[in-house]
């Protein structure tokens, strides 16, 4: 049977210009590895929105990423500052990964 170990995954729903400094502060907090989904629309407590195709303006693209426990508590610790302030939305779970080294 394949060994599987745990990590933990986090999603954060941020605005696309600021993924880079998302990705600087995951880099910061021990994390090497990341993607970024991009999202056309949804809805929350404000109501719907979608992406302006013209300008990009409200680009918002999940940013997806697999760490240790460590690095995923000093990522979340670090970000705590903008949930507020740039309307983040931050999902972590637990999850067993094949290859845990790459984490």
């Amino acid at each position: 049977m394949i060994e599987m170990t745990r990590r933990e995954r986090i999603e954060v729903l941020v605005d696309a210009p600021l993924a880079p400094k998302l990705a600087e502060i995951a880099l910061a907090s021990g994390i090497t590895g990341h993607t970024l989904i991009r999202t056309e629309s949804g809805r929350g407590r404000d109501g719907e929105w979608s992406e302006d195709l013209l300008s990009g303006a409200t680009a918002k693209y999940i940013f997806l990423t697999i760490a240790n426990s460590e690095s995923a508590s000093r990522f979340v610790q670090a970000i705590e500052p903008l949930l507020e302030s740039h309307g983040l939305i931050v999902l972590r779970s637990p999850v067993d990964v094949v290859r845990p080294e790459r984490f």
